[in-house]
């Protein structure tokens, strides 16, 4: 059976031929622990854990290795962050700031947390194209704040934040600034120091690198950032995640940054010069279609659409052995909830339900791109031909 085209490049990606090569030896040849000082595997394995180390901090801006710190993805990254500064910082205060487009593993985590009675939260809106204003986090800042959490760009629809501005009020406000930056690492230009960020999450398989490998890089002067561990035993990565180190995963990682940094360059526009085609078509060929999400500010891949009087779930269902896509209709739990995160744009469930993501990546080519919206624009009309309400309001 055909491969359906992949175009869910924000749920995953697949690994690069050249992130595999990096990794295969360490499965076999070099299979030491780094924790091993006393001959060469562990030296070898040591050894190629601090070059992805490197490879990761160029990739971000950072000032070197030594504030990168390995974590299983970017969801523990995220949870390390939030909970470490909170448990460190206790005695000055319990107030989180976040807002209401992040991924579950930062809005949950904060939720649950306060839920606990362990924080405060304040969850900032976006305004219509998902994005906040950075005058509401200065707002919301008080003298108990301990952290600022505001993603880089957005899972579901693409939307960029003003992350240097926000990084400009927590530093000027005195509060560490985190920012999961999953989506954006190797797509957009990600510069810790020029930004202003002090905790950044990141995960190797939405950059062509493997599964259960992430970073979070940990600021360590101007100011240095404290934080307390989620996970205790062995005290690797300097006490703050221990557990023997992943070391095929983290060489992928480190490989993939590198690669994705330099090829961000050319990759960038050519995947926001497909992603404009696609839209050009669909809209083109079809009324009644809304853009989710910034027009300008939003990563290069990403294509977030609803399709008036279309269930998403309908046309996935029936473009999902020729098209492997996402919908922005149902949240992580796989009910049909509406979209958390379309709805904090204010959009109603019609449209929530109606969205699609198209995610474009590394490996999309122009013919994909043609041929999906082609496939596209004929299962919409046929879906809407046995609407009623489309009839009737192509009547009115």
């Amino acid at each position: 059976m055909t491969r359906p085209i992949y175009m869910d490049y924000h749920a995953t990606t697949p690994v690069d031929a050249r992130v595999l090569e990096a990794m295969l030896p360490f499965f076999r040849e070099n299979f030491g622990n780094p924790a091993s000082r006393n001959h060469p595997y562990g030296w070898d394995a040591e050894a190629a854990v601090e070059h992805a180390r490197e490879q990761v901090a160029r990739t971000i801006g950072a000032g070197g290795g030594k504030e990168i710190v390995f974590t299983g993805g970017a969801s523990e990254s995220n949870n390390l962050a939030i909970k470490g500064v909170l448990e460190f910082h206790r005695d000055k205060g319990n107030h989180l700031v976040t807002c209401a487009t992040e991924h579950r593993s930062v809005i949950d985590t904060c939720r649950s947390l306060e839920r606990r009675g362990l924080a405060r939260l304040t969850v900032l809106p976006v305004d219509g194209y998902g994005r906040v204003d950075p005058r509401a986090v200065d707002a919301a800042i008080t003298p108990q704040t301990v952290l600022v959490s505001i993603m880089f760009a957005n899972n579901e629809i693409g939307t960029i934040h003003p992350v240097a501005e926000i990084g400009q009020v927590a530093k000027r406000r005195g509060v560490p600034f985190h920012t999961d930056a999953t989506q954006a690492v190797g797509k957009v230009p990600v510069d810790v120091e020029a930004m202003g960020i002090d905790l950044l999450s990141l995960s190797a398989h939405k950059i062509c690198g493997p599964k259960g490998a992430g970073a979070l890089y940990v600021r360590a002067r101007n100011p240095r950032v404290r934080l307390l561990p989620l996970i205790e035993g062995g005290g690797q990565e300097r006490g703050l995640r221990s557990g023997t180190l992943n070391v095929p995963g983290i060489v992928g990682l480190g490989r993939a940054c590198e690669i994705a940094a330099e090829a961000m360059p050319e990759e960038a526009p050519r995947l926001a010069s497909l992603r404009d085609r696609l839209q050009r078509t669909l809209t083109s060929a079809l009324d009644r279609v809304v853009l989710n999400g910034h027009p300008t500010e939003r990563l290069p891949g990403n294509l977030n659409l609803s399709f008036r009087f279309v269930e998403s779930e309908s046309l996935l269902m029936a473009l999902n052995r020729e098209v492997a896509l996402s919908t922005g209709s149902a949240c992580s739990s796989a009910t049909l909830e509406p979209s958390y995160v379309l709805r904090a744009l204010g959009q109603g469930d019609d449209l929530a339900h109606a969205s699609v993501r198209f995610g474009l990546g590394r490996f999309t080519t122009g013919e994909e791109v043609d041929v999906v919206a082609a496939r596209v624009v004929a299962e919409v009309r046929r879906l809407r031909g046995l609407s009623a309400d489309y009839a009737m309001a192509r009547a009115s």
